[in-house]
């Protein structure tokens, strides 16, 4: 494995060049067979992407100028190894299925609650992408009428339980004067340091502002979840993340109850909500079914047909 760091700053060019040294790195790390059997790249990026031409369309978190930006073709063209472009969701949903919590499942929903809050659908097996291939963004399902999400929207299911969005909580509530905790952990740290896992560990401590706020992100995730269940039908929702892994049954429990006392009876009896299994290395697992289920299959390398619109 090659770990680094991502040279946002320096704009797509520097970002691809980083990419290519990594999985030259990782090739040479293994043993020439192994090295000469290598089929193709599986490649995990953030979204919006369009996975049949391998473009990522544009994504915040990798600077403003990531925009448009062919991964898959430029991977593909320096390795001389055909590449396959998926949102991270969707590669970590194909990881689950293979070798994680979904493994016996071809109906289920992939969420992960971190910095973000994003998902990937799951229907008789294969990843439902909608004809623009934009599908699953269920992080930004709307559940409230205010709450501010990172992409600019109100009310979004982020808003209330992304880690970057509680961070913005805390500062908040600092500058109010309406958390002990907070104030004391941000005279220590800073204000502008302050993040998700402070407002937990306020929470754990007593401090009456911060449980508000988790028992806010968590009654919106269960909300959100019984949605999922009556417009999708799933058999799982499989939660990973880091702010899931850390609350655990704090942030399922919940959601479980929600679903039994809510959602339709006939979807209810049959979902499971359960924990991930993968872990941090979820995306690396997803690489290898990503590749085998589209290498061949010209329409992952050439695009797909335009989509029929209203207007034909």
């Amino acid at each position: 494995m090659v770990r680094g760091r991502t040279p946002i700053a320096d704009g797509p060019a520097a970002i691809l060049d980083a990419c290519e040294a990594a999985l030259r790195k990782a090739r040479g790390q293994v043993a020439g067979d192994i090295a000469d059997a290598i089929l193709g790249i599986g490649i995990s990026t953030p979204g919006p992407l369009n996975p049949w031409r391998g473009v990522v369309l544009e994504t915040p978190n990798m600077g403003p100028k990531f925009v448009d930006v062919p991964v898959a073709a430029e991977m593909a063209g320096r390795l001389d190894l055909p590449a396959f472009l998926e949102r991270d969701t969707n590669v970590a949903a194909l990881g689950e299925m293979a070798f994680g919590a979904a493994r016996d499942c071809s109906d289920f929903i992939y969420l992960t609650v971190s910095t973000g809050v994003g998902g990937a659908i799951v229907s008789e097996g294969r990843i439902f992408h909608g004809p623009d291939g934009t599908a699953g963004e269920l992080g930004h399902t709307p559940v409230a009428m205010d709450g501010l999400c990172n992409c600019g929207a109100v009310g979004h299911l982020e808003a209330f339980i992304g880690g970057a969005a509680m961070a913005r909580y805390a500062r908040a509530l600092v500058a109010e004067g309406s958390s002990p905790f907070l104030a004391a952990r941000a005279s220590k740290k800073g204000v502008e340091s302050m993040e998700a896992r402070d407002i937990a560990e306020g929470e754990d401590a007593g401090d009456e502002a911060c449980r508000n706020i988790m028992e806010r992100g968590r009654r919106a995730f269960a909300v959100a979840c019984v949605g999922f269940v009556d417009a999708l039908n799933p058999t799982r929702i499989v939660v990973g993340g880091a702010i899931s892994d850390a609350q655990g049954e704090r942030l399922l429990g919940p959601a479980r109850a929600e679903v039994a006392a809510t959602a339709f009876r006939t979807p209810r009896s049959r979902v499971q909500i359960v924990h991930a299994e993968l872990g941090a290395d979820v995306g690396l697992a997803g690489g290898h079914p990503l590749v085998i289920a589209r290498l061949g299959d010209p329409a992952w390398r050439g695009g797909r047909a335009t989509p029929l619109t209203a207007n034909g």
